[in-house]
């Protein structure tokens, strides 16, 4: 069983396969990649779509944050609704709708349209993901759950180091109206794949059940958890957001001598979810593990932003940032995962929320960071921000630790 803070919610999964149910984390993996591709693919596109629309290249840069605020809305929503009617229609779902939105934005003929279709994408990625990773989370057992959730994290990792480069190249055929046809053909394949690998059930609060009280949803280890995700998504999306910018601005890269440092990035963070996985399953004390990951990666950010001699040495600085974050992410998920079944949708959804929050809390913070101090002030920002996610952490586990519940 896990360590003393997820033993309670570990009982609600007693019963699971001891086998991973590699058919159903193939399918979740797709739906994650189509889901996160949705939005995350823009960025080839951003002055072709520009020049389309006639609108300016930030204005369109933008949708990013009304993606997210949709993403936050519907994953709230989406996780609570699962456990009252089920998750299997929901996900299917949210995938076929994300390829009909797709679908709309291709034949937009305006930006407001484009926005339009862009908030409905984004509220059916939130959807899907935050039922998703309830769905694995309830086929497997807690002491496999880390290593599961690790592998659907993956989907989303495989976005910036497939998905983006693969929009580039077929968009240079196709162009961007083009390609958002193609993300409406592969939600249509997951939604297909988790057709076939879900298997119907029950909802999980039957109709003579009561509905949890929303303060035993939302109880202080809870709350402290999610908060922590929020600095942990920060710290994350600093880089994500801003690393090709960053080595633009000091080292003069042109952006396509960014690729591949920006693959090397990537793959950085593909690595450390995998790994991270692993750790969750066999470490003994999950938010042990989060709370030193946080601070490594806190470190690390000094090391990126405030020390840059060469191009190669902040790839590299980048790498390591990258993957030490991601190494404590499966924990963080596999802790929230392991409450008790009756609540872990609305649990689950309202991680969603705060990772939108985190998002457009590391846009608006780097912006504002570059416009006073410049990178430099990423790498105490960072720190600060890490430092935060693991006295969260520590907070949460000496919460959880008192009442047996998390």
């Amino acid at each position: 069983m896990a360590d003393r803070v997820a033993r309670s919610g570990a009982m609600t999964t007693s019963s699971a396969s001891r086998a991973l149910p590699w058919a159903l984390i193939g399918a979740a993996c797709l739906g994650s990649f189509a889901a996160t591709s949705s939005g995350t693919t823009r960025a080839p596109f951003l002055l072709e779509m520009a020049h389309d629309l006639d609108v300016s290249m930030p204005l369109v840069a933008n949708l990013v944050s009304v993606t997210s605020i949709a993403w936050g809305i519907t994953s709230a929503a989406a996780g609570y609704l699962s456990d009252l009617v089920g998750r299997r229609v929901l996900l299917i779902v949210a995938l076929l709708a994300l390829a009909f939105a797709m679908c709309g934005q291709a034949n937009a003929g305006s930006f407001f349209r484009v926005a339009v279709w862009a908030s409905a994408a984004g509220g059916c990625a939130g959807a899907f993901t935050s039922v998703v990773f309830s769905e694995v989370s309830s086929r497997v057992g807690d002491r496999q759950r880390g290593r599961a959730l690790g592998w659907v994290m993956s989907g989303q990792s495989l976005t910036l180091v497939i998905g983006v480069p693969l929009a580039a190249w077929v968009g240079s055929m196709i162009g961007w109206r083009g390609w958002n046809v193609c993300v409406a053909v592969l939600a249509l394949a997951a939604s297909l794949s988790l057709l076939l690998t879900v298997r119907a059930g029950k909802p999980v609060i039957s109709r003579n059940q009561p509905r949890p009280a929303l303060r035993s949803v939302l109880s202080p280890q809870v709350m402290a958890l999610l908060g922590t995700g929020i600095a942990e998504r920060i710290c994350y999306g600093l880089a994500a957001v801003y690393f090709a910018t960053f080595l633009q601005a000091i080292y003069n890269l042109s952006l396509a001598a960014t690729a591949i440092p920006l693959a090397v990035f990537a793959l950085g963070n593909v690595l450390g979810t995998i790994l991270g996985g692993q750790l969750a399953d066999r470490l003994h004390d999950r938010l042990r593990t989060f709370a030193f990951t946080m601070a490594l990666s806190g470190v690390a950010a000094l090391g990126l932003f405030m020390w840059h001699p060469a191009p190669a040495i902040s790839v590299a600085l980048g790498f390591v940032y990258v993957m030490l974050n991601a190494l404590g992410r499966p924990s963080y998920m596999a802790a929230l995962a392991s409450g008790p079944e009756q609540m872990r949708g609305t649990v689950l959804g309202l991680n969603g929320t705060s990772a939108s929050l985190g998002w457009i809390g590391a846009a608006g913070l780097g912006a504002a960071m570059i416009s006073t101090v410049g990178f430099e002030g990423f790498g105490p920002l960072g720190a600060v921000l890490g430092l935060a996610g693991t006295g969260g952490a520590l907070l949460c586990r000496r919460l959880a630790s008192s009442v047996h519940n998390l």
